[in-house]
């Protein structure tokens, strides 16, 4: 036996509850992409590319693809968040993607038809660091409970 009670080794840890948070955050933005008023231009809103005039709180491109993208990447998190492993792999794969994403973004032509998520400068600095970020939460989070558990072992 470890030592460890039946109520610590089933409590929630730290990196499940950011990977939760990060993704109740993209379930949130998901939905605010289809809300006019929230979403300015929400008439031009299309389902991809680049001829999407729609802007999240008037500043991130959106069409309905990256809404739902959004609410998919959302639901994906809330359930791997149910073990810490899967929220660590959601949190650090996810940021790869948006790091991937930041570097798409900056490599196309924002007025070509390569634009299909859509992005503009506003959202490859947002998934710079969003991508930052979610791999920080990741390995930071495990990596300061593995220390910790080594210290009470």
């Amino acid at each position: 036996m470890t030592g460890r009670s039946a109520t610590t080794a089933t409590a929630r840890r730290p990196v499940q509850a950011a990977a939760a948070v990060v993704a109740a955050v993209f379930l949130l933005v998901g939905v605010l992409g289809f809300i006019p008023g929230i979403t300015s231009h929400y008439e031009h809103l299309s389902f991809a590319g680049h001829h999407s005039g729609a802007l999240l709180l008037g500043v991130f491109e959106v069409s309905v693809l990256h809404n739902i993208v959004h609410l998919l990447f959302g639901v994906a998190g809330l359930l791997l968040a149910r073990s810490p492993g899967a929220a660590r792999g959601y949190l650090v794969l996810g940021g790869f993607v948006y790091l991937l994403l930041w570097i798409y973004g900056l490599a196309i032509d924002q007025n070509s038809g390569a634009n299909f998520v859509p992005v503009n400068s506003a959202d490859n600095w947002l998934h710079l660091g969003l991508g930052v970020g979610m791999i920080a939460l990741g390995w930071g989070l495990t990596a300061v409970e593995r220390r910790r558990e080594d210290r009470a072992a």
